[in-house]
């Protein structure tokens, strides 16, 4: 198991970007990353799964992501992967044969003013705005450069923090 706790405080900034996670064959993890964060609070916080080492199968990964705004949810998201994950987590609809999944979400009061616009970020990434005010990239690729690569680029195009 793996939990975070992290609060912000007004006027605070915080940049959470751990390194990837690599859920090797035979492993059972569970993370949870619970954030409380201030009306006024900024935060740029990233996530990656690689799902097994190379050439071998992942284990099982189950994520959680919580946070809140003020007191009130901006974002609850919960990923399984691996053996025993519910549902068709490796087809065409989730990961389509990818290796590697994670998402980089940005909260800027800034935001507030001026959303973010939906879009994509090549073929395996997206950007898209959340009220809170928030914007949420969610990203799968065949491998960990490639899927780090694609959350830099949106890192530099939404966090100038």
């Amino acid at each position: 198991a793996y939990d975070v706790r992290i609060d912000v405080a007004d006027d605070g900034v915080l940049r959470w970007l751990p390194e990837q996670v690599v859920s090797v064959e035979g492993s059972h993890l569970r993370m949870r990353t619970t954030v409380e964060l201030a009306p006024t609070a900024r935060l740029v916080l990233r996530e990656e799964q690689v799902l097994g080492r190379h050439g071998e199968p992942p284990g099982t990964l189950a994520t959680r992501l919580t946070v809140r705004r003020a007191g009130r949810p901006l974002l609850d998201q919960e990923l399984s992967f691996g053996p025993g994950a519910p549902g068709d987590w490796d087809g065409g609809a989730v990961l389509g044969g990818h290796r590697a999944t994670g998402q980089l979400l940005v909260v800027d009061p800034a935001f507030a003013e001026k959303p973010v616009e939906t879009r994509l970020l090549g073929e395996h990434a997206v950007i898209a705005p959340l009220a809170g005010p928030a914007a949420l990239v969610t990203a799968v690729a065949p491998d960990a450069l490639a899927l780090r690569r694609l959350l830099d680029t949106a890192l530099a195009a939404l966090a100038p923090l």
